[in-house]
């Protein structure tokens, strides 16, 4: 087996709107229109080369799991989302890049991560 990369990751959430709203809105993911109709609440959002999935459905309680967003300025990205009344927490360290984190509406725990270089 060979992986070449991420496709896409899924996730919960109990008000696709909302959700829709806040990653395309407030994160800047773009909607696609390729959904099919799979009998359940959902939408599908273009991340960069990869997209993110939303599910209507229970929404799992927060234990840390989350999904990273890769953004070019993250002291700007932080700066920008608080200015819209987000929480968004301080930039910390990571490895070799930097990271902050922030919360959907859902409740989701979703990292803004900004590569070394």
């Amino acid at each position: 087996m060979q992986v070449v990369g991420v496709h896409h990751v899924s996730i919960n959430v109990d008000d696709v709107e909302a959700a829709t709203a806040f990653y395309v809105g407030r994160l800047g993911l773009q909607p696609r229109a390729d959904r099919p109709a799979f009998g359940f609440g959902g939408a599908w959002l273009d991340a960069g080369g990869q997209q993110l999935h939303l599910i209507e459905a229970a929404v799992p309680a927060d234990q840390g799991q989350h999904f990273a967003l890769r953004v070019a300025d993250l002291d700007a990205t932080i700066a920008e989302l608080r200015s819209e009344g987000l929480e968004v927490s301080d930039a910390s360290p990571v490895g070799s890049g930097r990271q902050a984190f922030l919360h959907d509406p859902a409740g989701n725990l979703v990292e803004l991560h900004q590569p070394a270089g």
